[in-house]
C-alpha cells in the first residue's frame, strides 16, 4: 500500500539553531582568548584546529540532518558494536594515546581522537532502538531492563579501564533517561540506579586519587598550592568577575595560573573577563538546547515516532548533564571532573560529536513537522 504525501516545506528549529549559533560563537571567542597567550610563537594554534573541528562537525551535523533517521534505527547493532569496538581499542598500546595517566584517545594518523564521545552517541542510539523493538519486555519483566543495562554495564567498565569517570557517568544518567522514557519500570530503573550508584561510589573512594578530588573540592583552600590548586585558580577567576567581568581577553588567571583554562576550565575564565552576564547567557542558551530537545523528543513520542523522540530526549539530556557537570566543577560544586562544556571548551572530538548530535535534533524536527508525522499517524511507517 503507497501513501501519497503533499511536499511540505522544509522545518527548522529557529530557536534551537539561534541558540546552537550562540554558543559556537561565544566558544570560538573563549578558545581564542583563553589559549593565545599559552602557545609559543603560534598563538592561534588553537583557534586553528577549533575551527577545523567546527568544520567538520557542521559538515556531519548537515549529513545527519539529510539520512532519515530509520536508516540509524535499522543500523541498531551495528552501532552498539562500533561504539564498543571504540572503548576497547583506545585499551590497545598501539593505537591508544595515553595523556598523564589517562588512556582516552586513539591516534588516527597526526589526530587524537577522544574514543568515549562518538562511543556515548552510539549507544544512546543503540537504546532508543531498543526500547521501541523491545518496548513491551522492557516495560513488562527486569529482565527487559537487564539486557540493555547489560551493555551499558560493559561500556561503564571499559570507560573507567581508561579511565574515564565523568563519561561514566553522563552514560548512567543518559542510559537510564532513555530507558525510563522508553517504558521501563520504575521499580526497576530504581533498583539498577541503587547498585549502579553504589558500585561507582565504591569505586570512587577505591582510588586514591579520586578520593584526593573529593576531599580536595570540599575546601580547597585547605591546600591550594597542591590538591586544591585548580579549583582556587578558577574560583579567583570567577570571584573576579563579579557582575560585568574584567574585560574580554583581560584575564588574569589564564596566564600559567589556572591547568587546563581552555579545555575543562574555560567556564571559569569566562565569568572572569565577561562576569555573572556572560555566565548567565550562557547557562540560558544551554537551557534553550535543553529544553528544545526534551520538548522535541515529548512531541516525537506522542506522535508516534518513538525512535525519534527517545534519541532527542536522550540528546538533551546528555548535553544538559555534561553542561551541568562541567560548570558545577568550575564553580566548586562537584569535584574535578575530565568534561569539557560542550560547544565551549576547546575539544575536537567533543565539539565535532556536540554538533552531530544536533544535527539528530535538527532531522527529527524536520521529520515531525514535515511529512514523516503524518505517514506514521496513517500506519505507513514506524
Amino acid at each position: 500500500m503507497s501513501a501519497v504525501v503533499k511536499p511540505s516545506p522544509v522545518a527548522f528549529d529557529a530557536m534551537l539553531i539561534c541558540a546552537v549559533v550562540g554558543l559556537i560563537a561565544i566558544g570560538t571567542i573563549m578558545v581564542t582568548s583563553a589559549s593565545v597567550s599559552i602557545v609559543e610563537g603560534e598563538p592561534l594554534h588553537y583557534l586553528i584546529r577549533h575551527l577545523g573541528a567546527l568544520g567538520l562537525g557542521l559538515a556531519g551535523l548537515a549529513l545527519v540532518a539529510s539520512v532519515p533517521t530509520d536508516v540509524w534505527y535499522r543500523l541498531n547493532w551495528l552501532l552498539v558494536a562500533a561504539g564498543l569496538g571504540l572503548l576497547v581499542l583506545v585499551l590497545v598500546p598501539a593505537l591508544g594515546h595515553s595523556v598523564n595517566g589517562s588512556r582516552r584517545w586513539l591516534l588516527v594518523g597526526p589526530i587524537t581522537v577522544q574514543a568515549s564521545e562518538p562511543a556515548r552517541l552510539f549507544l544512546l542510539l543503540y537504546l532508543s532502538g531498543y526500547a521501541v523493538r523491545r518496548g513491551a519486555e522492557l516495560g513488562a519483566s527486569l529482565n527487559g531492563l537487564l539486557k540493555p543495562l547489560a551493555v551499558v554495564a560493559v561500556a561503564a567498565v571499559l570507560l573507567l579501564l581508561e579511565p574515564d569517570f565523568g563519561a561514566t557517568v553522563v552514560l548512567g544518567a543518559t542510559a537510564m533517561t532513555v530507558l525510563f522514557v522508553g517504558g521501563a519500570r520504575l521499580r526497576d530503573l530504581v533498583l539498577a540506579v541503587v547498585v549502579g550508584g553504589g558500585t561507582l561510589a565504591v569505586l570512587a573512594f577505591s582510588a586514591s586519587y579520586r578520593v584526593v578530588r573529593l576531599m580536595s573540592f570540599r575546601d580547597p583552600w585547605a591546600d591550594p598550592y597542591d590538591t586544591g590548586f585548580q579549583l582556587t585558580q578558577a574560583l579567583m577567576a570567577i570571584g573576579r568577575g563579579e557582575w560585568g567581568g574584567v574585560g574580554l581577553g583581560e584575564s588574569v588567571q589564564k596566564l600559567f595560573y589556572l591547568p587546563e583554562a581552555h579545555t575543562d576550565f574555560v567556564f571559569a575564565v569566562l565569568v572572569e573577563e565577561l562576569g555573572f552576564a556572560g555566565a548567565t547567557l550562557v547557562v540560558g542558551l544551554f537551557c534553550i538546547v535543553v529544553y528544545r530537545a526534551i520538548v522535541l523528543g515529548r512531541e516525537a513520542i506522542e506522535s508516534g515516532m518513538q525512535f525519534q523522540g527517545l534519541v532527542a530526549t536522550g540528546i538533551g539530556v546528555m548535553l544538559g548533564f555534561e553542561a551541568f557537570v562541567n560548570i558545577g566543577v568550575n564553580s566548586g560544586l562537584l569535584p574535578t571532573k575530565g568534561l569539557p562544556l560542550p560547544l565551549i571548551s576547546y575539544g575536537r572530538a567533543s565539539t565535532v560529536v556536540t554538533l552531530v548530535a544536533l544535527g539528530f535534533l535538527l532531522r527529527i524536527h524536520h521529520e515531525l513537522h514535515g511529512g514523516q508525522k503524518r505517514l506514521v499517524q496513517r500506519g505507513y511507517v514506524r
